[in-house]
Order: structure tokens, then C-alpha cells, then sequence
């Protein structure tokens, strides 16, 4: 009977080896994997010069339709060089990172973009909870496209006025980018298109002053996006807020040299802008050659309202304060319409520095749709030369000045 018992005791540790090692090896299946790196995919550094979206798309793959909650894809401290290439989604994890801890270079030559969408480089498109993370650097190698763009070389055959945004998030929600160095895109360096719900936080963006169309942030057909604590120096605006955005906060921005903080350009093709609770805050400007401005053509219509710029301080701003309702790609080229986007409810709020042209205040409004409810509070803007005297310059503008010390308003009630 003894023997009996050792006997099944032997068997029933058997099967309970073969349990844990099933157990073991169902936990090792790559679907319940959580963190992808991408050279495990065939991603190759080799200083830069191998391309690797192929290897890339197949980590992006398995990251998105890994089994867990939260998946991460790892680009560790190497450098890769990526073709143009599209993250898309829907994803199956709540939670998707994409850790960049190396630096991604787009490719040189503008020729890699042949028969591809020349509007991008990087995109993420349909995700949600997508997380673009750093410290690393995303550079898009610009000088090619810059080279070849109609607005520094206009006589030049096949100039180019489109050129890739170095990354986009199309139809993203939930989702941010933080952490991460961005270089020398070739137009736009960051894209929120037809999103809810982004954070932008911690970010560097730096190329040329020269730059054509550098931008350093520009959201569109957006709303609930939130840019903090950014330095952005690059050839335009350092941040652009398009058409159809709404709940979109500005703050903590340091900017320079670039174009200022803009709404705008809008209405363009004669359409009708809807843009609504804008809030710039906390924004130190230097060199730049606006400060805070909405820009709107004239052949547009419906409305930008409900916007703050405040808290804001310039130091040798040639524009400091600017609503431009006529808005023209080439001064005085466009011919007087008797539309217009109504621009309401807009506060200048505790603006501060100099400014480095004589019209400090510029608020050139339509004749036909004139801005209403322009408020200004406790702005003193000094010259950036000394001697020179600052003014305001004002079409069609309606509000109320209050505690503005210097240039002088002309607001019409």
C-alpha cells in the first residue's frame, strides 16, 4: 500500500509540471507580450543610413494588436532612419506607448517621397490612447524641401509649396506627446487634425529662422487640446490654431524666433470658420514677428470668438497685439469684399515688453463685418528703440480699453 501511495504522488507531481509549464509557456505567447522594441523586428541603425519602416509598420503591428491593456513600442538610444510610414489604428490596447528614446531621422532627399503623400512623414492616424513619449529627437532633415520651396525660390522649376509634417495625429483621441525633441521638419513640425482630447507637453522645437512654413504646433478641426510648458524656434508660427478648433489652452510657451502665437489664417476659400474658446496664457515672446494674432481673409465667413490672450510678455516683437481681418498672402493684392469671419469676444489681458515696429497695437477689422467686444486691460508696451514713439492703429474695432497705459487705444465703442 505504501508503494500505492508513493506511486500516485510521483504521478500527481507530473501533472502538476506539465500544468506549470503549459502555464509557463502560454504566458510566453508573443499576443500577451507588452513591450515591443523595434530592432526585435529587424530594425537596423547602422548610424542612420538603413532604412526601417518595414521593421517599424511590423512593431507598430504587433504593439497594436497586443492582448494586454497597455502596450509599449520601444525605439531605443540608436539612430534610424524611417521612410515615410502611417500608424494606424484602431488599436486593441487601452494604452498604447510609443517610447522614443533614440533619434528618428526622415530621409534626405525629398525623392523618398516619390508617389507617396508628400504631406507627411510620421503619421498616426484612428489611434487612441496613444502616448509619444521621449527623451528622444525626431528630426526631419528639411533642407531638401527647403531648397526646393516656391516661397524662397519661386523661379525655380518644380518648386514645391507642400512639403511632410514631420508627425501627425489624425482622428487621435485621448492621446499625447511629451518629452520629445523635434528638429528641422520640413514644414509643420507637430499636426493635430480632427482630434479630442490631446495633450502636448514638455516639447523642444527648434529649426531655421528662415525656414519656410516651419510651424511649430498647428491644430485643426480640433477641440480639448492643451500645449504646455513648450519651447518652440522655428521659421512661422510657433503655435497656429486652424478652423473648426474649439477648448484649445495655450500656456507656459516660449517663443522665438518664429511668427507668434496665431489663430489663423482663416477662411481662405470662402467658407464658414467656426473657432471659439481660445486661451493663451503665460507666453514669453523674443524676435518674434507678431506676438498675439488672429488672422481672417476676407472672402470668409462665420465666426472666431471667446478668446483670451493674457499674461503674455514680449521682448522686441514687431507685432505685439494684431487682429488682421483682411488678411492677403501678398500686401494689398486682394481686392476689398463685403464679407468677412466675425471676430467677438476677444480679451487682451496683462500684455507687457517692447515692440520693435511703431504700431505696437494693430486691429485692422473689416469695413463690412467689424469686430465687436475687443477688450484690453492693463497693457504697457515700451519701444524696443529708444526715442521711438508707439501707437495704435485701429479700422472698425469695437471695445472697451481699460488701465491701458501705453500706446494709446483706439477702440471705437
Amino acid at each position: 500500500m505504501q508503494g500505492g501511495y508513493v506511486y500516485l504522488l510521483v504521478l500527481l507531481l507530473l501533472i502538476l509540471g506539465s500544468l506549470v509549464s503549459a502555464a509557463i509557456a502560454c504566458s510566453t505567447e508573443p499576443a500577451n507580450l507588452t513591450t515591443f522594441d523595434v530592432r526585435d523586428f529587424g530594425a537596423i541603425s547602422a548610424g542612420g543610413n538603413i532604412d526601417n519602416s518595414e521593421a517599424f509598420l511590423l512593431a507598430w503591428n504587433a504593439t497594436c494588436n497586443s492582448e494586454s491593456e497597455s502596450s509599449t513600442l520601444i525605439v531605443p538610444r540608436r539612430k534610424f532612419l524611417v521612410n515615410p510610414v502611417v500608424f494606424g489604428g484602431p488599436c486593441k490596447p487601452k494604452i498604447i506607448n510609443f517610447l522614443i528614446l533614440g533619434r528618428l531621422l526622415a530621409p534626405n532627399s525629398p525623392e523618398a517621397w516619390k508617389g507617396l503623400d508628400q504631406s507627411q512623414w510620421l503619421a498616426f492616424k484612428r489611434v487612441s490612447g496613444l502616448k509619444v513619449a521621449g527623451p528622444g529627437r525626431i528630426n526631419g532633415r528639411g533642407k531638401g524641401w527647403w531648397d526646393q520651396s516656391c516661397r524662397d525660390h519661386p523661379g525655380l522649376k518644380g518648386c514645391t509649396v507642400l512639403a511632410p509634417t514631420a508627425v501627425k495625429f489624425v482622428s487621435c483621441n485621448n492621446s499625447s506627446i511629451g518629452d520629445v525633441h523635434f528638429v528641422n521638419s520640413s514644414q509643420v513640425h507637430v499636426l493635430i487634425e480632427g482630434c479630442e482630447g490631446i495633450h502636448i507637453e514638455n516639447v523642444l522645437i527648434e529649426a531655421p529662422e528662415r525656414s519656410p512654413n516651419t510651424d511649430g504646433i498647428h491644430i485643426s478641426a480640433s477641440r480639448y487640446v492643451f500645449v504646455t510648458n513648450a519651447i518652440i524656434a522655428t521659421g512661422d508660427d510657433c503655435v497656429s490654431i486652424g478652423d473648426h478648433t474649439s477648448n484649445i489652452i495655450v500656456s507656459y510657451v516660449k517663443c522665438g524666433p518664429g511668427h507668434g502665437i496665431s489663430i489663423g489664417s482663416l477662411g481662405r476659400s470662402g467658407n464658414f470658420v467656426q473657432v471659439e474658446n481660445i486661451h493663451v496664457t503665460q507666453v514669453y515672446l523674443q524676435g518674434t514677428t507678431n506676438g498675439a494674432r488672429i488672422k481672417t481673409w476676407q472672402a470668409g465667413k462665420g465666426y472666431v470668438r471667446r478668446v483670451t490672450f493674457e499674461h503674455m510678455f514680449f521682448r522686441s516683437v514687431k507685432n505685439p497685439i494684431i487682429i488682421d481681418q483682411n488678411y492677403c498672402s501678398k500686401r494689398g493684392a486682394c481686392k476689398e469684399l463685403d464679407t468677412g469671419v466675425h471676430i467677438s469676444d476677444v480679451s487682451f489681458n496683462n500684455l507687457y515688453g517692447t515692440s520693435s515696429s511703431q504700431a505696437a497695437i494693430s486691429l485692422n477689422c473689416s469695413r463690412s463685418v467689424a469686430c465687436t467686444g475687443v477688450f484690453l486691460k492693463s497693457i504697457y508696451l515700451r519701444p524696443a528703440i529708444q526715442g521711438q514713439n508707439l501707437t495704435s492703429n485701429c479700422t472698425n474695432a469695437h471695445g472697451i480699453a481699460f488701465g491701458v497705459i501705453q500706446p494709446e487705444p483706439c477702440l471705437q465703442i
